[in-house]
């Protein structure tokens, strides 16, 4: 048993070495650097980076897909059947205009949370129906669009004039 129990030690010692060698960040992280590495999402492939909400005193933190191209806005979540708690996609803007969204192919419901040129939230359309068509739009100019789990906004207490950061 006593044999058994030190080779298999051994084994998950060889293995720990091997998967820490391995990693990217161990030898491409500039020396002090803090910064992970840029992750990718599973489903989209999309780049997944932090974002915070600031309301009043608290800072809710997500982690969101990025979508910044043409293409990937069009696709936006469409056709996805899930998405976390603390996830969501980000549509930015460049220059800032007027938004409208639908939710077409869209299974899932979703807060739009429209962000202002000040990087506030301007308009929340809150629990878009799946597969409507109805178009959602922003109130004024916006340099970015937030989607979230519908509900996901009230649940939090998110409301105009929060603070949008990523």
């Amino acid at each position: 048993m006593m044999r058994k129990c030190l080779i298999a030690a051994k084994i998950l010692a060889l293995t720990g070495l091997a998967l820490t060698g391995c990693s990217p960040n161990a030898s491409e992280a500039a020396p002090g650097s803090t910064q992970a590495a840029p992750s990718v999402h599973p489903v989209s492939g999309l780049a997944v980076v932090p974002l915070t909400v600031t309301s009043g005193d608290r800072v809710h933190n997500f982690r969101v897909e990025l979508a910044r191209t043409g293409q990937e806005q069009a696709r936006g979540l469409m056709f996805r059947t899930a998405m976390g708690a603390d996830e969501g996609m980000l549509f930015p803007m460049n220059p800032p205009r007027g938004a409208s969204f639908w939710m077409r192919n869209t299974v899932i419901p979703l807060d739009l949370i429209f962000v202002g040129v000040d990087g506030r939230i301007s308009n929340i359309a809150a629990n878009a129906v799946p597969y409507d068509e109805s178009p959602l739009r922003s109130v004024g100019l916006v340099i970015a669009v937030l989607e979230l789990n519908g509900g996901r906004a009230a649940e939090l207490g998110l409301m105009p004039g929060d603070k949008v950061n990523w």
